[in-house]
């Protein structure tokens, strides 16, 4: 008699262990695209904040927020021979930052948040804020004195 010998594996196990691996990458593609998202907000909020502690130095030594022309992407802030802000930062994703500064005696900037629904402090872009713990699909700042 002849003995069969098994050196490979059949199609079914194949199939099999392509269908797990398939499943696993969708789960780390899945984890790995929120990671990403948040990193962006973390991103959007950390520029925000920068920008807003600019336009306080800008208020304290030029005694007025910088003009809207000053809030483009690129554009750079300085007063009194000091520069105060090197570029206005761009939105991660690349679409900008809803700003709406002032005539020089307020400024309001927004940026949509990515991950969820109420990672942002404002519940639209108009920097409309509830009140304080308010949350929602934006995060703004605006000028505070």
């Amino acid at each position: 008699m002849k003995r069969k010998s098994n050196l490979g594996f059949t199609l079914f196990e194949l199939l099999v262990s392509i269908s797990i691996i398939g499943i696993l990458m969708a789960l780390v593609s899945f984890s790995f695209s929120a990671a990403q998202k948040k990193a962006r907000d973390a991103r959007r909020m950390q520029d925000l904040q920068s920008v807003q502690k600019a336009a306080e130095q800008y208020y304290a030594l030029a005694g007025a927020y910088p003009a809207q022309a000053n809030c483009a992407a690129g554009q750079s802030w300085s007063s009194g021979g000091q520069t105060i802000l090197q570029a206005f930062p761009l939105d991660p994703k690349g679409v900008g930052y809803t700003v709406a500064c002032g005539v020089g005696t307020s400024y309001c900037m927004c940026a949509r948040m990515e991950s969820n629904d109420t990672s942002g402090n404002s519940s639209s872009g108009t920097c409309s804020f509830a009140g304080i713990g308010s949350t929602g699909p934006f995060y703004c700042v605006r000028n505070q004195q």
